[in-house]
């Protein structure tokens, strides 16, 4: 199981570690914390788990779960939009609050209670707010991205795009460089991809539904790393760490960069238990 703003370049590995291997694979994607409940809520156990925020795994599914993490791909925040969207001739990386927030424009994003990319989308305008200096700067971001242009999935907004029911949307530099769309590029201070303003972005943080109905978690501000595990009932557990391995090698590191996804160049393994095969360079 995947977020879904890696199935592109998981596919890509999954074939070529099938090519390599005769091995057979399902892929399920989803958004992480839907994931997450899959596994809790569902009693329902993959081989191996690939989630878009590492602290799912602390937070939602460790010890009973998963053991151990291990952070293998980094990503950011971008506001992508196609040729069609309302102000696609002018918008920069300096106008770009202004014009996402003109009367008539439409920005999606994902539902922040079931994938990361939601509640980055809110720390991200929060940090705007702080960036600029500019008092109100982030309720006027969040109206103009309306409950009813969210969805459950950060993918599923690419097609709403699209088909030009949305203008702009707040998604990962990855999934919109897949998509061929325009992006524009935030600045370092909010876009959550620079691990220099670690410290920044943890002065910001937004709630999210918890374990259990009525709860809820903080997620604050921090680098956006993707992460991987096999959980502790995973079924096919020789299989899934050979394609672990295979995976976080050069070779696979090679094929996800080719998806767009930036690889780290060496795996970093968080908990107890990791298989070997995590932490060779």
């Amino acid at each position: 199981m995947n977020a879904a703003s890696i199935t592109r370049p998981m596919r890509a590995v999954l074939d070529s570690f099938a090519a390599r291997t005769g091995a057979k694979y399902e892929l399920e994607p989803g958004a992480s914390l839907e994931i997450a409940r899959r596994l809790t809520e569902l009693r329902r156990t993959p081989d191996v788990v690939l989630l878009a925020d590492p602290e799912v795994f602390p937070r939602l599914l460790m010890p009973q779960y998963v053991r151990w993490y291990a952070l293998f791909a980094r990503n950011r925040i971008v506001l992508a939009y196609t040729a069609s969207s309302r102000g696609a001739a002018r918008i920069n990386g300096e106008n770009w609050r202004t014009v996402i927030t003109q009367p008539g424009v439409e920005v999606g994003r994902a539902d922040p209670n079931t994938d990361p990319s939601g509640y980055r989308a809110l720390l991200t305008m929060q940090l705007a707010e702080r960036h600029y200096r500019d008092r109100g700067l982030s309720a006027r971001l969040l109206a103009a991205a309306p409950e009813r242009n969210i969805r459950p999935r950060e993918a599923d907004q690419v097609a709403l795009l699209q088909t030009h029911e949305l203008d702009y949307i707040w998604t990962y530099q990855n999934l919109a460089e897949n998509d061929g769309l325009k992006f524009v590029k935030l600045p370092d201070e909010i876009d959550l991809g620079s691990p220099a303003e670690s410290v920044a972005y943890s002065r910001v943080e937004t709630r999210v539904l918890g374990k259990r109905r009525g709860d809820t978690l903080t997620m604050r501000g921090a680098p956006i790393l993707f992460a991987l595990t096999i959980p502790v009932r995973a079924e096919n557990r020789a299989l899934a760490e050979r394609f672990v391995a295979y995976m976080l090698s050069t070779d696979g590191r090679r094929v996800l960069r080719s998806q767009h996804l930036d690889a780290l160049d060496r795996a970093i393994s968080v908990g107890a238990g990791a298989p070997a095969v995590v932490n060779i360079p």
